[in-house]
């Protein structure tokens, strides 16, 4: 298959996903039929008599499938087009937001806030998140560079670091509040609405933005400190710069939506192994793709059984075993 082809391909392939995601639920309510019944009277005039209730289907339809689908789609774009962001301009494979400590940054400052409500969500995720990756790249830099295994032991402790505050803030929470944080870290969606989707908008998508804008310097980033110099660009400043606007994306997804591992790693290189590393064609890409993965992972996880998994589950299930495949096929060792 032609690359033109298979980049065409990643950008169509929301559409039936979102589509077909419409018809996917655990309520026995209402049949696929009855939704597609509804949908052709409202887009077509078309009526059917076998339609049984219009406005259980609206409800069901526009206040429980839709913003949860369009939240999920945003907040699986938002994770795979930040950890393909962080791989470029850290020149390292075995970079995400997960393992930077991003999102358990996020996770805290979030749950903190659930905690206490001295601050807001979002803000709290974002600077906390953005604390987290400071740190592990402050930490792992020795004069001017920075190694890969200094990257990825660095990021663990910081990851563990977080884990461990986000521990003590379940600890000291009363009964309700850890209730609500400890599904919420287990990555969940089961909660999507409207009031999130609004509150998530914003951060994801001046983030993914801030990340299309800057694709191009991201090509340049990953030819190393030197060449980007060479070509009058502080490689330095750069980092940070594209640091923002990949936090901003990540920590948004997360204070919505918990900690979904793997979504951040695994896609870039999906994405890579399909049309390139060519970041110009792979931010959005990475959008598409990683949006549609996780609406379909969220697909399974909540019609797979009679209670709903949380969509973290499926993810870490999923990309674990892919990472592995990926390290024995790359040979990913000491050695990087």
């Amino acid at each position: 298959m032609q690359l033109e082809t298979r980049i065409k391909l990643l950008y169509l392939v929301p559409l039936p996903i979102l589509i077909l995601s419409l018809f996917v639920g655990p309520s026995n309510a209402v049949s696929a039929s009855d939704i597609l019944n509804w949908l052709g009277r409202c887009f077509f005039d078309f009526t059917s008599a076998s339609e049984p209730n219009p406005a259980l289907i609206k409800s069901i339809v526009m206040d429980v499938r839709l913003p949860r689908i369009l939240l999920t789609f945003m907040v699986g774009g938002a994770l795979a087009s930040s950890g393909n962001t962080l791989q470029a301009i850290f020149r390292n494979p075995l970079v995400s937001p997960y393992i930077l400590g991003l999102s358990s940054g996020a996770a805290f400052g979030a749950a903190l806030s659930m905690a206490t409500a001295w601050l807001p969500v979002q803000p709290a995720a974002f600077i906390f998140g953005l604390l987290a990756v400071g740190l592990s790249y402050f930490l792992a830099r020795t004069g001017k560079s920075v190694s890969i295994v200094s990257m990825v032991l660095a990021g663990i402790i910081v990851n563990g670091i977080f884990t461990a505050l986000l521990t003590v803030v379940q600890f000291l929470s009363d009964p309700f509040k850890l209730q609500t944080i400890v599904h919420w870290t287990m990555g969940n969606l089961h909660n999507a609405s409207w009031t999130k989707f609004n509150s998530a908008i914003i951060p994801i998508s001046l983030g993914a933005v801030g990340m299309f804008l800057a694709r191009w310097r991201m090509n340049v980033l990953s030819l190393g400190d030197d060449e980007t110099r060479a070509v009058g660009l502080n490689p330095e400043k750069e980092k940070l710069i594209m640091l923002v606007p990949a936090t901003l994306a990540a920590s948004g997804s997360v204070a919505v939506a918990g900690v979904i591992s793997m979504v951040g790693l695994v896609i870039p290189h999906m994405v890579r192994m399909m049309i390139g590393p060519d970041n110009t064609r792979n931010i959005p890409a990475c959008f598409a793709f990683g949006g549609s993965f996780l609406l379909v992972v969220d697909n399974f996880s909540r019609t797979l059984a009679a209670f709903e998994i949380p969509v973290g589950i499926f993810t870490m299930l999923i990309g674990g075993p892919f990472f592995i495949y990926l390290m024995r096929r790359t040979h990913i060792g000491w050695e990087a």
